[in-house]
């Protein structure tokens, strides 16, 4: 079951993090992966892997906010079956505390890198009917403190989706978007070191316990739920989003 042979995936920010994660368990299950990153130096070192386990994978290097460079980065993809937007940024801040420049950084990698994406692939999506997946995030559905312009990202990504989804049902293109709560990634411990030095443990287990079931994700979890929406097995699903929050967004009241 799940299996994605003969697949073409196309999967942004797949150098690190959640979009490794993917990367390796897609390739696993018999895609061929390409790793869309502004990091080549990352995209590389997933690919190795992929490759040196026996899978298939390309790299590309390209900015998502900048459409002429996704478009032409599409273009070099023979097809494209299934389409993950992962490549996204966060910020901290709220609404009176959040520059304009940082607001217009943000919006442009995480909303319209996804839009970006989605135009470009349409096209080739549309031949054979596919699948589109969005990472959107429990910022969607619930206030996060001091994530003003990252949780306006990903409502529009939630947004985004339905639209897709409602747009694309009559040409065989389902979309569906995944909204993880906090999943422990090499950002979330950059982040610890570089805002909390020597209290790393103590800050890791305070945001690890907000999650009702007591620890952040993994990528490889987020992953699985990624394959399945994907696989032939989730045919039936399209125009959904799905929590995987470890209670966080039903239990924490």
């Amino acid at each position: 079951m799940f299996r994605l042979d003969n697949k073409s995936a196309v999967i942004t920010g797949g150098g690190s993090g959640i979009g490794r994660a993917m990367s390796i368990l897609f390739a696993k299950q018999g895609a061929t992966v390409h790793i869309i990153e502004l990091s080549e130096e990352n995209a590389k070192a997933t690919v190795d892997e992929i490759t040196n386990a026996g899978g298939k994978a390309l790299a590309y290097s390209c900015n998502v906010a900048n459409q002429q460079q996704v478009v032409a980065t599409i273009q070099l993809i023979d097809k494209v079956d299934i389409l993950i937007n992962n490549a996204g940024i966060a910020h901290i801040g709220k609404a009176d505390t959040t520059p304009e420049a940082d607001f217009d950084r943000v919006m442009a990698v995480n909303v319209k890198g996804a839009y970006n994406c989605i135009f470009a692939s349409i096209p080739k999506l549309r031949i054979n009917g596919g699948v589109i997946v969005n990472m959107a995030s429990i910022g969607s559905n619930v206030g996060i403190a001091d994530r003003f312009v990252y949780s306006t990202t990903k409502g529009a990504i939630k947004a985004m989706t339905m639209s897709v989804a409602r747009d694309y049902i009559k040409e065989g293109i389902r979309c569906n978007s995944i909204s993880p709560a906090r999943v422990h990634t090499p950002f979330v411990d950059g982040f610890l070191k570089n805002n909390y030095a020597g209290k790393e443990a103590e800050m890791f287990e305070k945001l690890s316990q907000s999650q009702p079931i007591g620890r952040m994700a993994e990528p490889q979890e987020i992953a699985t739920l990624a394959l399945y929406l994907c696989s032939s097995e989730a045919g039936f699903i399209t125009g959904c989003d799905y929590p995987i929050d470890g209670g966080f967004t039903t239990l924490n009241n």
